[in-house]
């Protein structure tokens, strides 16, 4: 993060950001077309439902790294991360305001029109335009839409539920990426011709419906590493009576890569399949090379 050092007037942006949508991108937008302040997003970290209904806690679609370098990407000089926990949640939204936003010496604070804060969220927007009265403006935005149906992490999660990750890409404005350090599997894949980079599913982030994708590798040790091509398992292995979720990436026609330990990226372009228990070896393989075509076709390497 961005030390800005003592801020003495800022453009202020607030919000979970949780996989910095459209939505979101265009609350950043707005707000750096102020060119003579610098803009600071307030974020929260654990996300507020963790903390006050855990039970009911979405799936992250990104975690607190990827999400200040994406706030970055977008136009944040500095991301403040508020954590998240009990005695936040009880500030009244006059309290939230003395203690998170004043001390920024905000000229302008852009907000979605949805926007809530205070306890019990008993904040809206025109609470906020209330209490900046005199002190600072409050700029709401109407809410992204794509044909109808409103960009936010709720919906761009839906789509990952039901496989769509073409559509949850409209949304999110690149595709979906999840990422992590590879860890050594069954080895089967490898065995079958097919080595796969795993990376395992934390519980509390989010990834697409199971069943198989095409899309794109890139390993992050490297700066400026190309992506690349992949065919990728989500799930658990059902033929093999598996239990642990996992995306597996096959990188395509590439047998000499060793990734144990590298931390990548795996971004899904276009589901190809469902999770299929096959009844033997040979219908897995066989599955696996049409798996491998149509990774191709969908990624334009249909010719190679």
């Amino acid at each position: 993060m961005t030390d800005l050092g003592a801020v003495t007037s800022s453009v202020v942006v607030i919000g979970n950001f949780d996989g910095v949508h459209r939505g979101h991108r265009r609350v950043l937008q707005e707000a750096t077309r102020d060119v003579d302040h610098p803009l600071i997003v307030l974020t929260f970290w654990p996300h507020p439902v963790t903390v006050l209904r855990p039970a009911s806690a979405p799936k992250l679609l990104t975690d607190l790294r990827t999400r200040i370098e994406l706030l970055k990407e977008a136009g944040a000089h500095e991301v403040r991360v508020i954590r998240f926990n009990d005695d936040v949640a009880r500030l009244s939204p006059e309290e939230f305001v003395e203690r998170f936003l004043l001390p920024l010496h905000p000229v302008r604070v852009v907000v979605g029109a949805n926007f809530r804060f205070g306890r019990r969220a008993s904040g809206d927007v025109d609470t906020l335009a209330a209490l900046g009265e005199g002190r600072f403006e409050v700029v709401p935005l109407p809410l992204e839409t794509i044909d109808h149906t409103v960009s936010c992490s709720t919906c761009v999660r839906d789509l990952l539920a039901d496989g769509d990750v073409a559509e949850a890409a409209k949304h999110l404005m690149r595709p979906f990426r999840f990422r992590g350090v590879v860890v050594v599997g069954d080895q089967r894949g490898r065995d079958l011709g097919f080595p796969t980079a795993n990376l395992t599913v934390p519980p509390d982030m989010a990834v697409p419906a199971d069943g198989v994708y095409a899309g794109w590798l890139t390993r992050l040790d490297e700066p400026g590493a190309a992506p690349l091509p992949a065919a990728i398992s989500v799930g658990t292995n059902p033929t093999f009576d598996g239990h642990e979720r996992r995306v597996e990436s096959y990188v395509l026609d590439r047998t000499d890569l060793e990734l144990y330990g590298v931390e990548v990226a795996v971004d899904f372009v276009a589901r190809l399949r469902g999770q299929v228990r096959f009844d033997g070896i040979d219908a897995l393989i066989t599955q696996m090379h049409a798996d491998v075509a149509g990774a191709k076709i969908e990624l334009g390497l249909s010719g190679r």
